[in-house]
């Protein structure tokens, strides 16, 4: 798994603003090499974004969590 870099972080968090529609979302750089980016809305870490690269095509793996807690009653 290849580290993300500056550029692609700015990049890719105006990305996720404009596909989630949510211009609070945030791409933060990992503290310290070796650890994955995370992405956060409202100050809250809500998921990850690992890089991938293949043959030289570059795809990027979002997951988000969702804790049971968070969700509305049913």
């Amino acid at each position: 798994m290849a580290a993300i870099s500056a550029s692609e972080i700015t990049r890719l968090q105006t990305t996720l603003r404009r596909l989630l529609g949510s211009p609070s979302l945030r791409v933060n750089a990992p503290p310290r090499p070796g650890l994955s980016v995370e992405i956060s809305a409202h100050d809250e870490v809500i998921g990850t974004i690992h890089r991938d690269e293949d043959e030289g095509e570059v795809s990027y793996a979002v997951n988000i969590i969702v804790l049971e807690e968070d969700l509305p009653p049913a």
